[in-house]
């Protein structure tokens, strides 16, 4: 058994050698970042656009015609009955001077009261500069738009007339049409009214219930006819589209001032002055 080879002792087992990892770099949370702001996200809502439009209607349909009306009876037209006062159109134009100059005091006061912001920064309002010049040009070409009279049903007679049955009413109609009117318009529909709707249907919808709402206040105005309607709705789809690709209510306002004026003017040239309103034919038509 000694002349046999010996084995060798055994030796341990040795493990390998374990690589230390280092520690795993500590996460880092980033908050999610914001999400886009849409085209439109004005400061104020939908209920304060209801609040400015019933505002509106109540003082511009009721409260203010009852006291001027009130007023005019009894201190300037004693001898008239409240009926003939109350169908005069020069009363009717300073209530609705009077009514609108309340209900921009109030959509001021509402912006910058409640949301501590400038009026004009609110709407959108952006003065356009000499590129004015251009929307009141387009506000001319949009009385393309009335020649479609000639092919629509139109009614011979509307209320709106009758602001027309005088020279001086007329005149005193001519200069609303150019001034406040449009102004308080664009205010309500293009500066509040479209970009609540925009931001909640977009661009394309808010520019179409915009339209279609601009046209239907006139729906009574001008004899409950669709087809002069018809022809404001497409002259409020070209003053919304303006505001929405401009962010500016200036640019829509100018554009409704050339229109109107265009209007006021061939209409006064037409009639030899407002003179003679049996000639006016489709200049009054919208």
């Amino acid at each position: 058994m000694s002349g046999e080879p010996q084995a060798p002792p055994a030796q341990p087992y040795a493990f390998p050698p374990t690589e230390i990892q280092p520690p795993p770099p500590p996460v880092e949370f980033r908050p999610a970042p914001p999400p886009p702001k849409a085209d439109e996200n004005p400061v104020f809502n939908g209920w304060d656009v209801l609040k400015v439009a019933a505002l509106t209607a109540a003082l511009a349909l009721f409260v203010v015609p009852m006291i001027t009306v009130t007023f005019a009876k009894i201190f300037v037209f004693p001898r008239q009955s409240w009926l003939e006062v109350a169908q005069k159109p020069a009363l009717a134009l300073v209530s609705q001077f009077i009514a609108y100059l309340i209900v921009a005091l109030f959509m001021v006061l509402l912006i910058r009261g409640r949301y501590r912001m400038p009026f004009g920064e609110a709407i959108r309002w952006r003065w356009p500069g000499r590129a004015g010049l251009n929307f009141i040009g387009i506000g001319v070409l949009m009385l393309s738009f009335d020649f479609l009279a000639k092919f629509l049903p139109m009614p011979k007679n509307t209320p709106f007339d009758q602001f027309f049955d005088k020279p001086l009413d007329a005149y005193l109609t001519a200069v609303f049409a150019v001034t406040l009117g449009p102004l308080m318009e664009e205010l309500f529909f293009r500066g509040m009214l479209y970009p609540v709707l925009a931001r909640r249907i977009g661009a394309p919808g808010g520019v179409l219930i915009t339209a279609f709402l601009f046209a239907l206040m006139h729906f009574v105005q001008y004899g409950r006819s669709w087809g002069a309607v018809l022809i404001i709705f497409l002259v409020g789809i070209v003053l919304t589209t303006i505001r929405a690709v401009t962010k500016s209510v200036a640019s829509s306002f100018l554009a409704h001032v050339g229109y109107n004026a265009t209007l006021m003017v061939l209409a006064a040239s037409a009639t030899d002055g407002f003179k003679h309103m049996e000639k006016a034919g489709v200049f009054l038509s919208s």
